[in-house]
């Protein structure tokens, strides 16, 4: 193991060990058909959270531990080991359960964080949109509220992992289309079953369908699904994106991405193993995962002495990603087709990885807030500043022509 464990640290991962000996056997086994593999693993996180292994660092009162992130990356350790997954909903519990507890009400920190630590209700995140990705800010979803005091949602949103068996997701909409493009938007609790609720796959490259894009026509919500308030949703939304980041980039495992996974596969090939600029591809690649794994203990430091996490992680998740592409294509050029049959693990990763670069922020989105809030550089001019969202379209045919 990497962490220097306290003696209370240890004790934990002893009791996490424990437990895995006894119940590894209940894990979902690999390769089950594709009908099965998402009822196996709401069954495998139920029982995990009954265990108490499913959201460690969730304050009590809601079903956690109230435990710190060094004994989260301790399950996530443990679990490595003994080559049995995690919990489903990552994306609930890990990024949208948080911003829940920061600003939902009592009524719906109730309603909605124990199905969803038991995955009886799994949540997806509906933020991108096609002309709205990086841009967050730039959503054109629309939602307007009715004399009764409901809600009435249109509009596309796209890329929306695990929407095709979600119960429930949280969706940024704009409710203010006369203020600047930050100001006018709200966050909202979307049931996935509602009429006018269109859920369509997208076909990625490796065969796999983990995406979607989902469309909303004329969809009604009850006057209590704003979360943080109306006109508060980029704030609501930053919270999401801080635990996105967190959850993509705090670097400690690098997503399984760690240099001896990329060395065994290369060291397989007799010849590669002995080649000068394979050994040199494979020291810088496996020098940036090393340099991850501690700058993520260094954020783990941090987080355990209660600061809050800053857009540092983003670093961390550029890194991590661009890394594990270039090891990835290093071991394609090393075992030629062979690396890109069905049964090889590196098919599915070469394919895979590059749509990392864009979830959670594109890299050269992250890049730039590293550089403005982190290195304190000079800002991008922006010409959306101050101007209403209604007339920013005008304004940027008049700035075009």
């Amino acid at each position: 193991m990497d962490l220097n464990d306290t003696p209370e640290q240890a004790a934990y991962r002893e009791r996490v060990r424990g437990w895995l000996a006894e119940h590894a056997s209940e894990a979902p086994r690999e390769n089950l058909p594709e009908e099965e593999v998402v009822p196996a693993r709401r069954a495998w996180q139920r029982r995990l959270a009954e265990a108490g292994l499913a959201a460690v660092t969730w304050p009590k009162e809601f079903g956690g531990q109230g435990l710190g992130p060094i004994e989260q990356v301790i399950i996530g350790q443990e679990f490595s080991d003994a080559g049995v997954p995690g919990i489903l909903d990552v994306i609930g519990v890990g990024m949208l359960g948080p911003t829940i507890m920061a600003h939902g009400s009592d009524e719906q920190k109730s309603r909605y964080l124990g199905p969803m630590l038991h995955a009886d209700e799994v949540w997806c995140q509906l933020f991108s949109e096609p002309a709205a990705g990086s841009d967050l800010a730039a959503v054109q979803a629309r939602a307007r509220q009715q004399d009764d005091g409901s809600w009435r949602l249109s509009g596309q949103k796209v890329w929306t992992t695990n929407a095709q068996f979600s119960a429930y997701g949280l969706l940024l909409a704009r409710t203010d289309a006369d203020v600047p493009k930050h100001k006018g938007l709200t966050m909202f609790i979307v049931p996935m079953d509602a009429e006018g609720v269109t859920i369509r796959g997208l076909r990625q490259i490796s065969g796999e369908a983990e995406f979607n894009e989902v469309f909303f026509d004329d969809v009604r919500l009850d006057p209590d699904a704003t979360v943080g308030g109306v006109g508060a949703g980029w704030g609501t939304a930053l919270t999401t994106l801080m635990f996105e980041r967190l959850t993509i980039g705090s670097g400690v495992e690098g997503l399984g991405y760690r240099p001896e996974r990329f060395a065994e596969a290369i060291a397989s090939d007799p010849h590669a193993a002995h080649d000068r600029e394979v050994r040199r591809r494979l020291g810088e690649v496996g020098s940036e995962l090393l340099s991850i794994r501690f700058a993520g203990y260094r954020l783990l430091s941090q987080l355990q002495s209660g600061s809050i996490p800053g857009p540092e992680a983003g670093l961390a998740k550029i890194t991590t990603v661009a890394a594990a592409i270039e090891a990835a294509d290093l071991v394609t050029d090393v075992l030629g087709p062979d690396a890109l049959s069905e049964d090889d693990q590196f098919a599915y990763i070469t394919s895979f990885l590059p749509g990392l670069k864009s979830a959670g922020g594109t890299e050269e989105i992250l890049r730039n807030t590293i550089g403005e809030r982190v290195l304190g550089l000079p800002p991008e001019p922006r010409l959306d500043k101050g101007i209403p969202f209604s007339e920013l379209r005008a304004r940027e045919r008049e700035a075009i022509s």
